[in-house]
């Protein structure tokens, strides 16, 4: 292969193809024990590279309980600072630093910690899509696989605080009964999905059933037919007897419907921007096997987290991972 090597990043020269790329990263990965994880919005190449893809739960259960000395975080920031919450001791790389998360960064550190002060006898529920110190004032973290449960085994005669996404929140607190304080944040892609252009699908599509992440706004959620995580709709897909959807969530979750279902149909649910068919996360698609590869060989960026800071921010990661292991065990 003809690399350049320019101040310490390796680049993929315009020779270099992408089968060349991933023998390299299956060589490099071998050689330093390293270990990639992907999330289901990922590119699809990256996904058939990882040997792990999943939603936010699995991976991280998955960081948790590697023997790897080095984890690539195929996802946005948040989810490799997780990682490293978890896993100090091994060295967390991202493919690209600037991946980053629009729910995350709706709930800025300095206003969530006031926002705290208002309710002082609350529990603090958050989301996994969080920076480090969001996780560090909580007490527990939850994702959309477990949201429901993990609040469900919260007392009833508790008050809650359920931060930041005000749509999952929202629709925790419908199937619940809960009246949650929710902060007022949301995902850009969720958030952005058109019902006039949805109920356009679905007529030229009649048979369609229309699936839901609920991180959709609730007039979204109305017209679903199902609402679920994304490892919870690529179930729900698989075992339906219908042969065509309507998926109105990021849109790299179709590459593993498709491939687990060659037979069925599906149609990513269309945005409010009428100039794009997709419904992308421009943070997940930062990534690319080219940074994959130069992430690995030159081992950065890699992913820091102050240890005060990481103790504090583990103590309701943990407490979310065991609540998931009791969760699992009830429903066996």
């Amino acid at each position: 292969m003809n690399l350049i090597n320019n101040n310490n990043i390796l680049l993929k020269s315009s020779n270099t193809n992408e089968e060349d790329l991933k023998n390299e990263i299956n060589n490099i990965r071998k050689l330093k024990n390293a270990v990639i994880l992907s999330h289901y919005y990922q590119r699809n190449e990256i996904q058939e590279l990882a040997d792990f893809v999943g939603d936010s739960l699995y991976l991280s259960q998955k960081a948790d309980q590697t023997s790897a000395d080095i984890i690539v975080f195929c996802g946005v920031h948040f989810m490799a600072e997780t990682a490293k919450i978890i896993s100090p001791e091994k060295k967390v790389l991202i493919p690209d630093l600037n991946a980053g998360c629009s729910l995350a960064d709706s709930c800025k550190p300095e206003k969530f910690k006031k926002f705290l002060s208002q309710y002082p006898d609350h529990i603090v529920v958050t989301y996994i899509n969080t920076s480090a110190e969001i996780k560090a004032m909580s007490d527990i973290i939850c994702t959309s696989s477990n949201a429901v449960q993990i609040i469900n085994r919260i007392p009833k005669d508790k008050n809650i605080i359920f931060a930041p996404d005000k749509n999952l929140g929202n629709y925790i607190n419908s199937l619940t009964g809960r009246n949650m304080v929710i902060w007022d944040g949301n995902c850009h892609v969720h958030e952005e999905f058109s019902i006039e252009r949805i109920l356009a699908l679905k007529k030229e599509n009649m048979d369609a059933k229309i699936i839901a992440h609920p991180e959709c706004n609730k007039q979204v959620l109305i017209l679903a037919d199902y609402i679920g995580s994304t490892s919870a709709l690529l179930k729900y897909t698989k075992e339906s007897s219908n042969k065509t959807f309507i998926v109105a969530t990021e849109a790299g979750i179709l590459y593993q419907m498709k491939k687990s279902n060659p037979e069925k149909i599906f149609i990513p649910a269309p945005p409010n921007d009428v100039t794009c068919g997709c419904s992308e996360c421009i943070f997940m698609k930062m990534n690319t096997i080219e940074k994959v590869y130069n992430c690995l060989k030159n081992e950065s960026p890699e992913i820091f987290v102050a240890e005060n800071l990481r103790k504090h921010a583990e103590i309701a990661i943990q407490r979310m991972l065991d609540e998931s292991l009791l969760i699992e065990k009830i429903k066996r």
